[in-house]
């Protein structure tokens, strides 16, 4: 049976909120992972994100659903937003420990708009001016922050290609979530992500100094908590709608960035990211006037 407008206006107005909380404490992740990059393998980082949130969230599923702690419906919707979340993560992390927060965020920007022409083709989401209007403003602040023809930073390029993952992680998160659990969806995560890593992680092991513990226990547990708000989102709300939310990032990561790493963009990136953002509000607008 249909859902009534009015609920589905109440639902899709709690996924919105749900993405937007979740957009804005992400950073905070990063600049932990930023911060620990100096001593430890980005490839370490990762791992010890996955591992940690796992302590937390796989006795939580087991307690809520004993023996049926995973879900075992879209299963390969499942794996796919997985793999795509960890490669996503791993190229991020080796970005930002190479180029400013606020930096790797814009170029990582393209991954929101690369959303919506996916959830078109792939989710069959209506096609309308306001997204393809946003898709072109995205395609032209994307090229301002490569800058193609001149010297490329590598630093923006692995940003630039975990947008892409990250892209294709919204896609199979909006396919897998609807049908599951939340817990059930987020321990299957940390679970599967933490043993994809494993192998990188023996291979640029470090052991935690103590004074890092409570470092990478924040790194897990936050990261954790925006992955179950991010989750509930695409239970609540279409792919096109909240992926241009993942624009409220930046404003954590230009805070975060500031005063932890004193880090500000050049001019050249904020007139991309200026760009990429108009793409991001097109929508947004479009949906809120809706």
């Amino acid at each position: 049976m249909a859902m009534p407008a009015s609920a589905e206006t109440t639902g899709s107005a709690r996924g919105i909120l749900a993405m937007i909380i979740a957009m804005v404490s992400v950073p905070t992740v990063d600049g932990i992972a930023k911060y620990l990059s100096t001593d430890y393998s980005p490839f370490f980082i990762g791992w010890a994100r996955y591992a940690v949130a796992g302590l937390a969230v796989l006795p939580l599923s087991a307690l809520l659903h004993g023996r049926r702690m995973f879900p075992s419906e879209h299963l390969a919707s499942h794996i796919a937003r997985t793999v795509f979340l960890v490669a996503a993560m791993t190229l991020y992390f080796l970005a930002i420990a190479r180029i400013p927060l606020a930096t790797a965020l814009c170029a990582y920007f393209v991954g929101p708009i690369l959303a919506v022409a996916l959830s078109i083709v792939v989710l069959k989401e209506r096609m309308t001016p306001a997204k393809g209007v946003s898709l072109a403003l995205g395609f032209v602040g994307s090229l301002i922050i490569l800058q193609p023809g001149g010297g490329i930073e590598p630093g923006i390029l692995l940003a630039l290609a975990s947008g892409i993952c990250f892209a294709f992680y919204l896609i199979a998160t909006r396919r897998a979530a609807q049908q599951s659990d939340p817990v059930k969806t987020l321990a299957f995560q940390c679970f599967f992500g933490a043993a994809l890593l494993t192998p990188q992680a023996v291979l640029s092991w470090s052991a935690p100094a103590t004074d890092h513990f409570l470092l990478f226990a924040g790194l897990g547990l936050i990261s954790a908590v925006c992955h179950l708000l991010s989750i509930i989102a695409f239970r609540l709300a279409d792919a096109s709608t909240l992926a241009p939310l993942v624009y409220a990032e930046l404003v954590g990561a230009a805070i975060v960035g500031y005063f932890a790493f004193g880090d500000v963009p050049d001019a050249i990136t904020l007139l991309g990211a200026a760009f990429i953002i108009s793409a991001g509000l097109i929508l947004l607008l479009r949906r809120t006037a809706a």
